[in-house]
């Protein structure tokens, strides 16, 4: 099987790239910075589209990731760069697709779970009206809402007729590699900083990065599965029960909470926004396990003990 992965340079692209290629498929991973790889990497241009476009020809899959990272401030610049870099990057697919004599039998859209409401009393799945703008919200998460809804209309308007399309709304993907957000947060609980954020009622949606690649596999092969995908594990749980959860699988006894203020202190200096840490995200994967998708890791302890274990090893930690 042929894999295109346009802007699969990241730590998700780089988790689907690793697992294809050492299955033995053919991997090409598209990168406005290109780096040494074990699989082929070309150059993302928007300029020259007919360099990597012919790569798409004859390719089983094209799982699209391309798009400016939301963890900044969202200035008027960032806004543009970040809501730009995604519709775009749909659309330039699109016409590289439309025109392949063979155009890949699929096409996975990465999209997000924030497109959901900010929620506590019931989950989201993907029959539940989106709500991701709500009267009171913040204007960032509002932003958020909206970034995600013109990704997927984006998609939903591409001219591919012999492509099926999906759009994976996934939760944070979780692995152990270097300056993911897994990593990120255990560093937190090493440091004894991992208490809950804010009041800890915010719901964390997650998936453990073999359960990611499994659920990729899976959408590849089942023809019948098209539209919107939700790719998180059946249970998110509040974000003070999560950061416990993880010290316990860490060892660590205690950790330091974060109020809201510092949150919101700690977002402006480190040019982020609290919105990654403060909203509810309380997703469920309605649609994967209707089709009979079988999560390896569904709970959290379960899977935070195997990610510690995995950053250990990897580490010799």
């Amino acid at each position: 099987m042929k894999v295109v992965i346009p802007g699969g340079s990241g730590q998700v692209g780089t988790v689907l790239a690793r697992h294809f290629h050492a299955s033995g498929n053919e991997v090409v991973v598209l990168s406005r910075a290109p780096r040494p790889a074990p699989w082929k990497v070309l150059v993302w241009d928007a300029r020259s589209p007919g360099v990597w476009g012919a790569e798409l020809d004859g390719a089983d899959a094209v799982i699209n990731l391309v798009g400016r990272s939301v963890n900044c401030r969202y200035t008027v610049a960032n806004r543009r760069d970040i809501v730009e870099s995604r519709v775009r990057s749909v659309q330039l697919l699109a016409d590289a697709v439309a025109r392949c004599a063979r155009p890949p039998r699929v096409w996975l859209q990465a999209s997000t779970a924030t497109i959901y409401a900010h929620r506590y009393d019931a989950p989201n799945d993907e029959r539940t009206c989106l709500l991701g703008a709500e009267p009171d919200a913040p204007d960032t998460w509002k932003f958020s809402f909206d970034v995600a809804t013109r990704w997927e209309q984006a998609l939903e308007t591409a001219d591919v007729p012999r492509t099926r399309k999906v759009a994976m709304r996934a939760a944070i993907t979780l692995s152990p590699d270097r300056g993911g957000v897994f990593d990120v947060l255990l560093g937190l609980v090493r440091r004894r900083l991992g208490g809950r954020a804010g009041d800890g009622r915010q719901f964390v949606s997650w998936v453990h990065d073999h359960d990611f690649v499994a659920a990729v596999e899976f959408l590849i092969r089942r023809e019948d599965i098209t539209g919107a995908v939700n790719i998180a594990a059946p249970h998110p749980l509040p974000n003070a029960d999560f950061m416990r959860g993880l010290r316990e699988a860490w060892g660590a006894g205690f950790g330091l909470p974060a109020m809201r203020w510092m949150i919101e202190v700690g977002a402006w200096l480190m040019r982020t926004e609290s919105e990654l840490v403060l909203k509810s995200r309380r997703v469920v994967p309605g649609r994967l396990l209707e089709a009979g998708f079988a999560f390896r890791f569904p709970n959290w302890p379960e899977a935070a003990r195997d990610l510690c274990a995995r950053w250990r090893s990897e580490r010799g930690a």
